[in-house]
């Protein structure tokens, strides 16, 4: 594993302009997540800084822009809310702690390679558990939109206090995010490379509330402290440790999805496989660095990662420019930024919310599976109403347990047990010889035949199989297809040889090598048969089962 990213010097123009342009990008959407959590607009610059410096800098995917983006605001607004609400006056540190906490879960997720493992989850997990943060952005942004103080206690909390928010509703910052939420929608696509509809919005929108709306009370982001921002030492309550760790990893395992999912956009654009694995150790480095800095969490961009590569960058060095750029602004042009309407924050933020919505599979999912549906949609509850732990959770619960129970279904099918040439065969196709072989055997010899990967959930058609079988004198146990096998499944196949073998009966055992050969070996299998009775293959099996009962019947 290399310690620093691809950084290379033959694409300069292509990087520096990608980096510029990402920049662009993310000074607005930093400024709206940052106030979107509490944690105030230079929260977000810090993380748009740091996040996306380190993680350019220890990364694996050249391309990848890393910021703040719109789940892990979400996740970042719970945590800093749940926080401040238990330990007011350490709440704030104690969130920038959860952050760093999330960081150092990342480098180990990385460094005990689990990058291939994150992003195993079914899509109906994953759309509705981003639809639903999607829809909790919006809910959240509802207050600022419409004017006034985002109220506390959350979605359940920000709807309670609908009809106050409604009734107090503040038209000239009302009108703000609407025209901000407007142009940025309905902005030309064409012009989109060349301009980011947030930046126009939010200079517009400034420049607006200025010279038309001066007279108005207009909440303005006001003065960001310039300079290096402060060191943020770890601080946390023993009582409250246990929530911590569990914040923590909820954002560790939010920002390691994000990230590889736009890894893999940024690896199908340049055609350039990238390691998980270092990818995660780039993005906790990021976030460690941004919650020691007093910076909000982030991962990896899409939007940001697109249009780097759309604009031409090819390496590293573009990540780099971008977070050199927003540094500037944070160092010595943040006073710029103090007119900026609130309202108009609140515009971008709805919009990334709308984004984040998987609009597309929300249409057609009922059509697609009733079952991944009700999936999704029990997922979007949850996230919304409950946790997103919770709905992730039970979400794969269910989503894994559906799959292992249909894939059960269609691979018993391959489960056969056979006396006679003519029984129903399923997906067993006996060649002539070894179906006269079978003929001979006069309804004395049971061929046991399995194919397939034997999950857990075979156990059961196994024995069932077995079970109305009783009347052989040899079992064969065909195993010729069989590349992988389950601890259920042979202790199965296990049961099925010891109940023969204690009856008096005859088994072989055809085909076993590999990983189920060593399966049955440790389970102490083979020892109990001899060894000419483990032959390679069925046509084999099925001779020697022929000259047993002839020597059998002989005797």
């Amino acid at each position: 594993m290399r310690l620093f990213n691809e950084i290379r010097l033959d694409n300069l123009r292509g990087d520096l302009f990608g980096g510029v342009t990402a920049a662009v990008i993310a000074l607005p959407m930093a400024l709206a997540f940052g106030v979107a959590t509490g944690a105030g607009p230079a929260a977000g610059l810090y993380g748009a800084v740091l996040v996306g410096l380190f993680a350019a800098l220890f990364g694996a995917t050249p391309t990848l822009i890393s910021e703040p983006t719109g789940p892990m605001t979400v996740v970042m607004t719970a945590v800093i809310a749940s926080l401040i609400a238990l330990e007011p006056e350490q709440g704030m540190a104690m969130a920038f702690t959860v952050v760093m906490l999330a960081g150092v879960f990342q480098i180990l997720f990385g460094l005990l390679r689990l990058g291939k493992y994150v992003t195993l989850m079914p899509y109906t997990v994953v759309s509705g558990f981003m639809t639903g943060i999607g829809l909790i952005l919006i809910v959240l942004q509802i207050g600022p939109f419409l004017g006034q103080a985002a109220p506390g206690g959350g979605v359940l909390g920000t709807l309670g206090e609908l009809p106050a928010l409604i009734a107090g509703i503040e038209p000239a910052e009302t009108l703000l995010a609407l025209a901000t939420l407007a142009l940025i929608l309905f902005f030309p696509k064409r012009w989109r490379r060349v301009l980011p509809p947030q930046l126009l919005a939010l200079v517009l929108g400034t420049l607006v509330s200025l010279w038309l709306l001066g007279d108005s009370e207009i909440r303005r982001i006001g003065e960001i402290p310039s300079g290096l921002p402060e060191l943020q030492l770890p601080v946390f309550s023993t009582e409250q440790w246990q929530r911590m760790l569990t914040d923590a990893l909820v954002l560790a395992a939010l920002g390691s999805i994000d990230a590889l999912l736009t890894s893999v956009i940024a690896e199908s654009m340049t055609r350039k496989p990238c390691s998980a694995d270092k990818e995660l150790v780039g993005q906790g480095l990021g976030n460690l660095a941004s919650g020691l800095c007093g910076g909000i969490p982030g991962a990896g961009a899409t939007m940001g990662t697109v249009v780097n590569i759309q604009t031409g960058a090819r390496s590293a060095l573009s990540g780099i420019a971008r977070a050199l750029i927003l540094l500037v602004v944070v160092l010595w042009a943040s006073g710029l930024t103090a007119q900026i309407p609130l309202a108009v924050l609140a515009g971008i933020a709805m919009k990334v919310g709308l984004d984040i919505v998987d609009w597309s599979f929300l249409r057609r999912a009922h059509r697609v599976s009733f079952k991944a549906a009700a999936i999704m949609y029990a997922v979007i509850g949850l996230t919304v109403f409950v946790d997103l732990v919770t709905a992730v959770a039970l979400g794969m619960f269910v989503a894994n347990l559906l799959t292992i129970d249909r894939l059960s279904r269609l691979q018993s099918r391959a489960v056969q047990a056979i006396q006679h040439p003519d029984d129903p065969a399923g997906t067993i196709r006996l060649s002539d010889d070894e179906q006269a072989l079978l003929e001979r055997g006069g309804g004395r010899v049971l061929l046991f035949t399995l194919g397939g990967p034997l999950i857990f959930g075979l156990a059961k058609a196994i024995s069932r199989q077995h079970a109305v079988l009783e009347d052989h004198d040899v079992l064969i146990l065909d195993v010729t297809e069989v590349p992988l096998l389950g601890v259920s499944s042979s202790l199965a196949l296990e049961r099925l040889v010891l109940e023969d073998l204690e009856q008096g009966r005859t088994v072989i055992l055809a085909g076993a090598r590999g990983e189920v050969s060593a399966r049955l070996e440790q389970l102490g299998l083979l020892a109990r048969l001899p060894a000419k009775h483990l032959v390679a293959d069925r046509a084999g099996a099925l001779a020697l089962a022929e000259r047993l009962l002839e020597t059998r019947a002989a005797a």
